[in-house]
């Protein structure tokens, strides 16, 4: 596990300049080392504690509030569903964004269902994850053009292909999209 402390001013309150504090929870410890390593070198972000199942998620954001919360599905212990739930009573500033192999249309509803921010699926998250962390930053959902296929966030401006297969040149976010993106090899 790691932990670090985010820049805090006289008043005890996170400086408007300091960077989104992150923790991230997956099971698979190569997968937390992938994610450590896209936010290695983020001025804007950094990875204050990772954890290795829903439990500890939960203890940890009711802990050190982080500002995002990067939570896998399939945990141990208690599932990355329930533990957002959960999270959402203890830590209702800290904003979600699931990040899982899983790419079911109703997994993916039900995840975003309670209050999630947004959905990467694993396999993209290389191309992805700084997207869908930016897009949080701004208060705009996001979710993994891989599942753009299906209507999973209600937004009349979406351009959703019309057609199954077919994907968007860019993933979807909530109010407009996302064009950035930064390749990482996994």
């Amino acid at each position: 596990m790691v932990e670090t402390t985010s820049p805090i001013d006289a008043s005890g309150i996170k400086s408007p300049s300091s960077c989104i504090r992150i923790l991230v929870v997956d099971d698979f410890q190569p997968f937390r080392s992938f994610v450590l390593s896209v936010f290695s070198e983020s001025s804007e972000s950094e990875v204050i504690c990772e954890v290795s199942d829903g439990v500890e998620a939960v203890q940890k954001a009711e802990e050190l509030r982080p500002d995002l919360i990067l939570l896998d599905i399939g945990l141990p212990r208690l599932n990355g569903i329930e533990a957002a739930r959960q999270i959402r009573k203890l830590a209702p500033n800290s904003k979600i964004v699931f990040l899982s192999q899983e790419s079911s249309a109703d997994v993916v509803r039900e995840a975003l269902s309670f209050g999630a921010m947004g959905y990467v699926v694993k396999a993209d998250a290389g191309n992805e994850l700084l997207a869908a962390v930016e897009a949080v930053r701004q208060g705009r959902q996001f979710v993994s053009s891989a599942l753009a296929a299906h209507s999973l966030i209600d937004d009349p401006d979406s351009q959703a292909p019309d057609c199954v297969g077919r994907k968007p040149a860019t993933p979807s976010v909530v109010p407009g999209r996302t064009t950035g993106s930064r390749e990482a090899q996994f």
